[in-house]
C-alpha cells in the first residue's frame, strides 16, 4: 500500500522480441502436432489409392463382361491362387529362396560399391584409372553375364549371387562417387581449421555430407538387385519367385505368373521401405521441403 491507502500497480516485465517469438513457433508446433500425426499415417494409405483404384476396376470390368480375364485375370483370382499357393507352402518357399538371393547379392554388392566408390571419390588417380572401365561394364546387359557366369560358377548358388551382386555394385558406386565428388570444399576446410584428425573428418563432415546421397544409392541398388534376380532365377533355378514365373508361363497359368510379379512388387516395396526406416533417424538432421 502506498501512503494515502491506494494500492501499488505492479507492472508485469515486458517480453523480448526473442522470447515472444519462441513463445509463438512453441504454439505454432504444438498447433501443428495433430496434423502431422494424422498425415504420417494417411501417407501410407495414400499410396495404396492407385493399385488398390486399377484393381477394383478391373475387377469391375471382369465381371461386367467387358474382359474374359483369361490374359489379365481379376484380383480375386489372383488372390485365389495367392491362397492356393500358401495353403500348398510354394510361396513360402519360393519368396525365401528369392529373398536369400537378393540379401547375399545386396550385402555384396553394397560393401564393393561402397569401398571402390569412396576411393575413387577421394583419389582423382583412382578416379582416372577405374571409373573408364566400370562405367563400360556397366553397359552391359544383365543377361550377358548370365552365359559367362554360369561357365564361372556353375548353375548352383554362387552364379545367382554374384550377379546380383554386379547389379547391385554400379548404382552403389555412383551415388558413393558422386556424393564424396560434390562435398563442398568449405565444409572441409573449416574441418581442417579446426584441426580434425582423418577419423574426426569423416565422421563429422564427410559422413553427414554423403549419407543422403548414399541411401538414394542403396534404394537403387535394391531395385536393380530385385531385376537381377528375376534374370538369374530364368536360367538354371529350381525355386524362387523367378522359377514360380517361368512354371506358370511353361503351364498357361496366367494367374500364377501375375501372382509372382505382385509377389515381386511386395517383397521389393517392403525391402525399399526397411532401408528407408533404418535410414530415417540418421537423416533427421535434414531440413527440406519433403519432410514438411
Amino acid at each position: 500500500m502506498a501512503q494515502g491507502g491506494e494500492p501499488i500497480a505492479i507492472r508485469q516485465p515486458l517480453m523480448s522480441p526473442v522470447a515472444m517469438t519462441a513463445t509463438m513457433e512453441q504454439r505454432a508446433a504444438a498447433a501443428e502436432q495433430p496434423r502431422y500425426r494424422l498425415a504420417r499415417w494417411a501417407r501410407p494409405g495414400l499410396g495404396l489409392v492407385l493399385p488398390v483404384g486399377m484393381a477394383l476396376f478391373w475387377e469391375i470390368a471382369v465381371h461386367m463382361g467387358l474382359s474374359n480375364g483369361r490374359l489379365v485375370p481379376p484380383p480375386s483370382v489372383i488372390f485365389n491362387t495367392f491362397a492356393d499357393l500358401g495353403r500348398t507352402g510354394e510361396l513360402q518357399q519360393h519368396a525365401a529362396a528369392t529373398l536369400w538371393r537378393v540379401g547375399w547379392g545386396f550385402a555384396f554388392g553394397v560393401a564393393g560399391g561402397t569401398i571402390v566408390g569412396a576411393i575413387a571419390g577421394y583419389s582423382g588417380l583412382m578416379y582416372r584409372l577405374v571409373d573408364p572401365t566400370l562405367q563400360g561394364l556397366r553397359a552391359v546387359p544383365s543377361i550377358a553375364w548370365v552365359p559367362l557366369f554360369i561357365l564361372w560358377f556353375g548353375i548352383f548358388e554362387a552364379s545367382k549371387i554374384i550377379l546380383i551382386a554386379v547389379g547391385v555394385f554400379f548404382p552403389v558406386y555412383l551415388g558413393v562417387m558422386g556424393a564424396v565428388l560434390s562435398v563442398d570444399r568449405k565444409i572441409v576446410e573449416v574441418g581442417r581449421a579446426f584441426r580434425l584428425s582423418g577419423f574426426a573428418m569423416i565422421r563429422r563432415i564427410l559422413l553427414p555430407a554423403v549419407l543422403p546421397a548414399y541411401v538414394l544409392a542403396l534404394r537403387a541398388g535394391l531395385g536393380l538387385g530385385w531385376m537381377f534376380v528375376l534374370a538369374a532365377e530364368f536360367l538354371g533355378a529350381s525355386s524362387g519367385l523367378g522359377f514360380l514365373l517361368i512354371d506358370g508361363q511353361q503351364l498357361g497359368k496366367t494367374a500364377q505368373i501375375v501372382a509372382a510379379i505382385v509377389a515381386f512388387a511386395i517383397l521389393g516395396k517392403l525391402s525399399d521401405w526397411l532401408i528407408v526406416l533404418m535410414s530415417a533417424p540418421f537423416l533427421r538432421w535434414e531440413d527440406v521441403v519433403a519432410r514438411q
